[in-house]
């Protein structure tokens, strides 16, 4: 489980395809030394395993292998070398969670419309995340509630039909990929699970009607 802290940023650096399989690999120097094969580990919001990792190489590395279904569900087979991906490691048990329950099972993809800055001239500013996301999705967003975008534990400022808004803060937008992206981008989103749990049950017919007689039928 991740919480969408995330730890540093990574480069992409290489898309190699062989045998049907596609691999990527990542430049990761502030945690290659923390992997060990198998390993899991969030590349922008997606849960990959780590395989040939190689601490000691210029700059240090990891690789993953993409399925099918992750190729086709997120953005890593669409990104080029040199692109910037945010990386976080599993948070171990009894840990804080600063974030939100996070899994790196991607929903779908959303459109970047626009990341604007709230004070322009200022050395620091907060900034304004627009983005578009699948209709099929905004059941599960609603304002003040968490949402994962690129791996970032976000929290939504505003719902419009399909359209999100965000506060971004300096910290945010300078130590994530926030600032290498660009209108149009496309974005990994991961809803709160939490939210399709809950839709879930009230799909699930319920078997017995919590009434006063069921207590007492039930020694209540």
């Amino acid at each position: 489980m991740f919480t969408g802290l995330i730890e540093s940023t990574g480069t992409i650096l290489a898309l190699t395809e062989s045998g049907g399989a596609t691999r990527i690999t990542v430049a990761a120097p502030g945690l290659t030394s923390r992997l060990h094969t198998g390993d899991s580990i969030a590349v922008s919001g997606v849960c990959l395993t780590a395989l040939h990792i190689e601490p000691n190489a210029f700059p240090p590395r990891f690789s993953a292998d993409l399925a099918a279904e992750t190729i086709s569900r997120t953005t890593l087979a669409h990104l080029r070398e040199g692109s910037v991906v945010n990386l976080e490691l599993p948070t171990p048990a009894g840990s804080p969670l600063g974030g939100h329950v996070v899994q790196g099972h991607v929903d779908g993809t959303a459109t970047l419309i626009g990341l604007d800055a709230i004070t322009p001239d200022a050395p620091e500013t907060d900034w304004r995340l627009r983005l578009r996301i699948p209709e099929a999705l905004t059941r599960y967003v609603v304002p003040q509630g968490s949402i994962t975008i690129e791996g970032i534990s976000l929290t939504v400022a505003a719902l419009h039909g399909q359209d999100i808004e965000i506060a971004i803060i300096p910290h945010t937008y300078a130590a994530t990929s926030l600032y290498t992206l660009a209108p149009g981008s496309l974005l990994n989103i991961e809803v709160d699970v939490l939210g399709k749990y809950a839709e879930r049950q009230m799909q699930t017919p319920t078997k017995h009607l919590l009434t006063e007689e069921y207590l007492l039928a039930n020694g209540y």
